[in-house]
């Protein structure tokens, strides 16, 4: 990381409701101590943001200055968070995250263009969904490090099912290791094998329970973000808080293991694409992937989403061109 960049310097692209609560998340576990919020299309949304979340800091632990800016502001930034895009709309038909894909695009290359002018070399964050193949698109455009480049990916969705884990076992969700693997997306399976509760395997706490009802919990941490949209018209605090824990372990150095979505170079058998595994993260970004034995009916699924993620990739290219 460049000596020129302030260490907890924060950017945020897109002001809408995930950009602001990434903000407001940011603020009051005291990660950043500058949060920049940029919007071109709607800069006066961005002014408000920066501007309400200020007045919020008087109450909050820590100090952080909230202000609105441009790419000109961002070149000594530690990371940038893209939080830009649009939402699916239910009512129209669009039951995927792909659905959005054509728009995203159209969006993430100004977003791109921006970076690359700014002088920003830090780490990128992006939200901005189908997860997975915009983070992929974003380090195809700007051809940086690889690991400077990563996507939340099914750090949200791995959260859904040990909640609904927890749920289903009446235990403390965070007594649950459990994770979400492959895409961000329709294609997301779990990896029971893995699954864990108080460091137990969860076939040994389960014991004789026969009952356990793998395929529905799955399927419910799977559609929980459809569930939230269709509910109050977005999804906001689990990712806004799913961010924040990774920029946590960006800007502290962690080191920690985090379900995100990164670039694979063999691991898992693949190259070439991102997908949600977990990951270290570091000062530096993604500093490993280290590999979840996953079981040979996982790893097959595994394989299937990652073929249907290379050939997503191919098609935000070719909108892209």
């Amino acid at each position: 990381m460049s000596t020129s960049i302030k260490a907890r310097k924060v950017a945020i692209i897109g002001a809408g409701h995930v950009g602001s609560h990434v903000g407001y998340a940011l603020g009051t576990q005291g990660l950043a101590s500058e949060v920049i919020y940029i919007d071109p299309p709607a800069p006066e949304k961005a002014s408000a943001q920066a501007l309400d979340l200020q007045d919020a800091v008087s109450y909050l632990p820590a100090h952080t200055v909230f202000r609105a800016g441009t790419y000109a502001d961002i070149s000594d930034a530690a990371i940038v968070v893209i939080a830009a895009g649009p939402l699916p709309d239910y009512e129209k038909g669009e039951r995927d995250r792909l659905d959005t894909l054509p728009a995203t695009v159209a969006v993430v290359d100004d977003v791109v263009a921006g970076l690359a002018e700014s002088g920003f070399s830090g780490i990128i964050v992006t939200i901005s969904n189908p997860a997975d193949v915009i983070a992929n698109y974003i380090a195809e455009k700007l051809d940086w490090p690889r690991r400077r480049i990563l996507s939340t990916g099914t750090g949200l969705d791995s959260a859904r099912l040990r909640r609904a884990i927890g749920v289903a076992l009446g235990v403390e969700q965070k007594s649950v290791n459990a994770y979400m693997l492959g895409e961000h997306g329709e294609n997301q399976f779990a990896g029971w094998s893995r699954v864990t509760v108080g460091g137990i395997p969860l076939t040994t706490y389960l014991g004789d329970d026969s009952d356990f009802d793998y395929a529905g919990i799955e399927d419910a941490a799977r559609s929980a973000g459809w569930t939230i949209l269709c509910g109050k018209g977005s999804t906001e605090f689990g990712i806004a808080t799913t961010t924040a824990q990774i920029v946590r372990a960006i800007l502290d150095d962690e080191r920690a293991l985090l379900p995100v979505s990164a670039y694979l170079d063999g691991e898992y058998g693949e190259s070439g694409i991102y997908a949600s595994v977990p990951a270290q993260l570091g000062a530096e970004g993604v500093i490993a992937v280290p590999e979840l034995p996953l079981s040979d009916d996982e790893q097959k699924l595994f394989a299937d989403c990652a073929s249907q993620l290379h050939a997503n990739f191919e098609k935000a290219l070719e909108l892209g061109r």
